[in-house]
């Protein structure tokens, strides 16, 4: 008899690590990586200078809320604005901006959104997640999820940029574990940008080996014309 793998909340937890980082990674172009030590915490909180937090329901009940200071955020923000192509002058320079919170947000939603469909993958289980609420604040607030959680845990793990700026990811749910009684293929996870990119790369090669025929061509009906043919 085979023994059966569990995967407890510290897995779980280690696949929001990884989404966290694949997807602020690529947004703002440089590396963001996380603590390997997890804290235990007792609650939730959001704190200053940017806080965010999303609730999930489904196989499991949680919460997730997201610390950025004014410096990760902004590092953050700027790294994803430039990537984008955006002008200088059309950047927010205040972490205080609408337009900052925004993007968090937006980018939030991405993070939790890749979670969500490794949870489905991994997991064999499905949550579903609102929208991020993402604000400026100037002090602390206690976030938590009602009281359908019966043994609820806490972990926070801390992030650092590439320009050592500091954020936290906290995380609470109920007290879980999934029990793997057989092995499973993970599908792959299919991004739409790899698609179309390959789509877009596969339709100029196809273009270019048109355009190299129709020089063939040319260049044969000149060689006949010189011929008199």
């Amino acid at each position: 008899m085979t023994k059966s793998k569990v995967i407890s909340t510290e897995d779980i937890l280690s696949t929001l690590c990884h989404s966290v980082t694949g997807v602020l990674s690529s947004a703002s172009g440089n590396g963001i990586s996380y603590s390997a030590m997890v804290q235990k915490i007792t609650r939730t909180c959001m704190r200053p200078d940017i806080g965010c937090f999303v609730l999930f329901d489904g196989g499991f009940t949680g919460l997730v809320v997201t610390n950025f200071t004014a410096q990760a955020a902004m590092e953050i923000y700027h790294d994803y604005m430039r990537n984008m192509g955006m002008p200088e002058d059309e950047i927010a320079q205040s972490h205080l901006s609408d337009d900052v919170a925004n993007v968090l947000g937006e980018l939030m939603n991405q993070i939790v959104g890749d979670f969500t469909s490794k949870v489905r993958d991994q997991l064999h289980t499905s949550i579903t997640q609102n929208q991020p609420k993402m604000m400026a604040i100037n002090k602390q607030v206690q976030i938590s999820v009602d009281t359908t959680m019966d043994r609820p845990q806490a972990r926070r793990v801390t992030f650092t940029t590439a320009k050592q700026n500091i954020f936290y990811l906290e995380l609470a749910m109920d007290k879980t574990e999934f029990i793997k009684l057989h092995d499973f293929d993970i599908s792959e996870a299919v991004d739409p940008d790899d698609i179309i990119e390959n789509e877009a790369k596969q339709k100029a090669e196809k273009q270019k080996a048109s355009s190299q025929a129709d020089d063939a061509d040319d260049a044969d009906d000149d060689f006949m014309a010189e011929l008199g043919l």
